[in-house]
């Protein structure tokens, strides 16, 4: 029997697995991952979307070039079409700046996004392997393709899990300190944490095909779109340009009386959704079929084993964040292990991770559900008359595209979603009584309240305000008169990794009164204040997460302002 000895054992070598081996490694843990499938064996065509604060992440650890290189072709536009087909008449377009474009374009809905990163349209088949190769490089990973973790036993000083390498046919005994399952919707992570996902089982039906379709490019008379929902009378459905070229992903959304997946014709159904006719020829690479739901665990940790991403919360990929919230789920969780298994934080700060992510995931889970509840109600009400020639069709064609746009635009430009969710119960963050402000899937309002995201600003340098940021704590200071020395003193008593940061605030244009900030490495705000507090040290018994544990009330925080 083969015996394996790490820190951090992750269970899932998808997006979120990798992105978590990367961040720990990053901060000098060693880390080995468990993937049932072979190296190079490609995911599943779906998520299409990287959101700002992935790309943020993707910057921080060095990997960002690699991935906005990757998908479609530099110069292909990102926008999302509306079209009665997709080689019908066009209704209205959502547009979004290609890659080429992506840093410097202005004006639209999707431009002057407040980051050093803005979003990046890349289908899991082409980024999977890119993060797969930066993982493989990084010293301190170590992945087991082929490898199932079949049970884990736990102890008061770590995790002994027990795999199985599928090609050599021999038993295998990882032990670790932690273990993080990042093994998707059917977890055995979360079975084994005794985890239930609890919530709303089926909101649509959904058939996939993937297809290589090389004539439908030359059919399209319109500017091209990285995404083309047709909205008709007969079908409605969603189609994804894979490669900018021949391939592409179309999405046939089924309606509420149609319970079974073979309810409707496949071929008819994607000859409608592109408008096309019996004599178009296409050749279906894969399908699935799939049910979107709107499901959350019941607990994300148990002990010394932690759930991420899809094993942690499934909903509807509206706004395309079943993926984003998976890889803010690692990243909340990685720099709080890393600080535990770093000896400067408490073994009591894990506790975060759960009361921080899961109210957040239940949130966002309402957000997809009840857009695409509302999507799925424009899609049935579509009018026949929308493929009328002349005045009158143009009128409804008018009509329903402006109730896409405005319905759809928060999804595609959803701002509120990246930079304005916050952590309004957390025991590790210093409230101080003001409660953030409210955001929807596309809007929000930035804010220096604890709990909220640090927001962005340029430095001097040229560097954002996040490349600045330390590998665990950084004081933000935007006022050189105002003594820091107590915060730096009370952080090196503490042992707390601590970065003193100054920033010019005119200079980089900060529009806030507090002068001192402490901003966590996942770019959430922990405290703030014009002066530092009465009471450092118990601050910092807070940030490591010793301080007493009361529902992360807001209540006793007064010491701390």
């Amino acid at each position: 029997m083969t015996k394996i000895q790490t820190q951090v054992l992750i269970v899932g070598a998808g997006p979120v697995g990798l992105t978590a081996a990367m961040d720990l490694a990053s901060r000098g843990i060693d880390v080995v991952v468990a993937e049932i499938r072979r190296a190079g064996e490609p995911p599943n065509v779906k998520c299409n979307h990287v959101s700002a604060r992935s790309m943020e992440v993707f910057r921080r650890l060095g990997i960002v070039r690699e991935v906005r290189e990757g998908g479609l072709p530099a110069d292909f536009p990102n926008d999302c079409a509306y079209r009665t087909a997709v080689v019908g008449r066009e209704l209205t377009r959502i547009p979004i700046p290609c890659r080429a474009d992506r840093y410097t374009a202005s004006g639209g809905p999707d431009t002057d996004w407040p980051t050093p990163e803005p979003p990046h349209r890349i289908n899991q088949i082409y980024l999977e392997p890119i993060l797969f190769a930066c993982a493989e490089a990084r010293p301190g990973i170590r992945i087991l393709n082929r490898v199932q973790i079949e049970h884990f036993d736990q102890g008061a000083d770590g995790v002994v899990a027990r795999a199985r390498d599928l090609e050599a046919n021999r038993d295998i005994t990882i032990a670790a300190d932690y273990l993080i399952g990042c093994d998707g919707g059917r977890s055995t992570v979360r079975r084994l944490i005794g985890s239930r996902l609890t919530g709303t089982d089926v909101v649509q039906r959904v058939q996939s095909t993937y297809i290589h379709a090389p004539a439908l490019k030359d059919l399209i008379t319109q500017k091209p779109a990285w995404m083309t929902m047709s909205l008709n009378p007969r079908r409605c459905g969603t189609t994804v340009s894979i490669d900018g070229r021949d391939n592409w992903l179309i999405h046939n959304h089924l309606a509420a009386e149609e319970l079974e997946f073979d309810s409707v014709d496949r071929d008819w159904a994607l000859r409608t959704i592109l408008g096309v006719d019996d004599r178009f020829q296409y050749e279906i690479i894969s399908k699935e079929d799939w049910i979107g739901r709107r499901l959350v665990a019941d607990r994300f940790r148990e002990g010394r084993a932690f759930i991420c991403g899809d094993a942690a919360h499934l909903w509807i990929p509206y706004a395309g964040y079943g993926m984003n919230a998976g890889i803010a789920d690692a990243v909340d969780l990685c720099w709080i292990l890393a600080g535990v298994l770093q000896g400067w934080a408490s073994p009591a700060l894990l506790d975060a991770y759960e009361a921080e992510r899961q109210p957040i995931t239940e949130q966002v889970s309402h957000f997809a559900m009840n857009h695409a509840l509302a999507v799925m109600s424009q899609r049935k009400a579509v009018p026949a008359e929308v493929e009328l020639d002349g005045p009158v069709g143009d009128a409804v064609r008018s009509k329903v595209g402006q109730a896409a746009y405005d319905l759809n635009v928060q999804q595609y430009c959803c701002a509120g979603l990246n930079f304005g969710y916050y952590y309004d119960r957390s025991p590790i963050i210093a409230y101080d009584g003001e409660t953030p402000p409210s955001y929807s899937m596309g809007y929000f309002t930035a804010s220096t309240v604890p709990g909220a995201r640090a927001p962005h600003v340029w430095l001097s340098s040229g560097r954002s305000l996040l490349d600045a940021l330390g590998p665990a704590y950084t004081l933000v200071r935007f006022d050189r008169a105002v003594d820091a020395s107590p915060l730096v003193g009370a952080a090196a008593r503490s042992g707390v990794p601590l970065t003193l940061l100054d920033v010019d605030r005119a200079g980089a244009g900060f529009g806030f009164p507090e002068s001192l900030l402490i901003v966590r490495p996942d770019s959430h705000i922990a405290w703030r204040g014009q002066l530092a507090p009465g009471e450092p040290d118990r601050l910092f018994e807070r940030l490591r997460g010793l301080a007493a544990q009361s529902g992360a009330a807001r209540r006793d925080e007064a010491v701390l302002a």
